[in-house]
């Protein structure tokens, strides 16, 4: 009687170890994962920022990883950029370059953000400074954490389906994985009135797919992945495209709520 009393409460236990992981993995995350910082006409994350004043509640600084530097910016060029855009809403931003330690700066982070550019370089500097592990735990504890572009390529599986051209090679293509896929973020249609003989986006991820197994989303820009624990929902004007392997791409639409077919 006894044994069997203790297996059903080493059955519990499980259980509940089994729930809490759960919980740690996925129903702690929040995330904004943005095709872009900026659409056509308008100004740097002018068309996310009404969410943005929501999705930031901490009273805390942001702090910027600004590592991608797009067009070889420097970080503190970068850094004002992205200052002046989240002043317009109250927000107080600290470039994560300026800090004295990194590590414990991302360990008590209340907000992070993580701008466009080149993904190899950002993910050769993230790897140089050891701080994936410490970015990964921040965003499974809880953190409020915005991707645009290259930082939306982070939080894939891999870096494998960005557009960049790897002008730094990083140790690894492996990125924070809190995403079970992969990005691909200023997705464009394919123009079959184009005379441009180059490979389209649709046939590069399918090339991606002859040797790797993950889904991949094409975001086009305008959109952006809303994730809420283990929900995602795409946000903003425009579909989604969803690569799976060996099967036809098919639309995510704005509103719904991810589901692999």
């Amino acid at each position: 009687m006894r044994r069997k009393v203790i297996k059903a409460f080493k059955k519990i236990y499980i259980i509940l170890l089994k729930i809490m992981n759960w919980n740690n993995t996925f129903g702690m995350k929040k995330l904004l994962v943005a095709s872009t910082s900026t659409t056509y006409g308008g100004k740097y994350l002018e068309y996310i920022m009404n969410e943005l004043d929501n999705f930031f509640d901490s009273k805390e600084p942001i702090i910027f990883i600004p590592y991608a530097r797009p067009g070889g910016i420097t970080h503190d060029k970068y850094t004002e950029i992205v200052k002046s855009s989240f002043k317009t809403i109250g927000k107080e931003v600290i470039g994560l370059h300026k800090t004295d330690n990194p590590k414990k700066t991302l360990t008590n982070a209340k907000g992070i953000f993580v701008g466009g550019g080149n993904t190899f370089v950002l993910m050769n500097k993230m790897y140089e400074l050891n701080l994936l592990e410490k970015l990964k735990s921040a965003i499974l504890s809880g953190v409020p954490y915005l991707g645009t572009s290259a930082g939306s390529n982070l939080c894939g599986l891999t870096i494998g389906t960005s557009n960049d051209m790897p002008i730094v090679y990083p140790p690894s293509f492996a990125a924070l994985g809190v995403l079970p896929f992969n990005i691909n973020p200023h997705y464009r249609d394919s123009n079959p009135e184009s005379k441009h003989m180059g490979e389209t986006r649709n046939t590069r991820i399918k090339e991606f797919h002859f040797f790797n197994d993950q889904p991949v989303i094409g975001l086009r820009e305008g959109s952006y992945l809303k994730v809420d624990g283990d929900k995602i929902t795409l946000k903003g004007k425009y579909n989604a495209t969803i690569f799976e392997k060996e099967k036809p791409p098919y639309e995510l639409l704005a509103g719904e709520n991810l589901k692999f077919q």
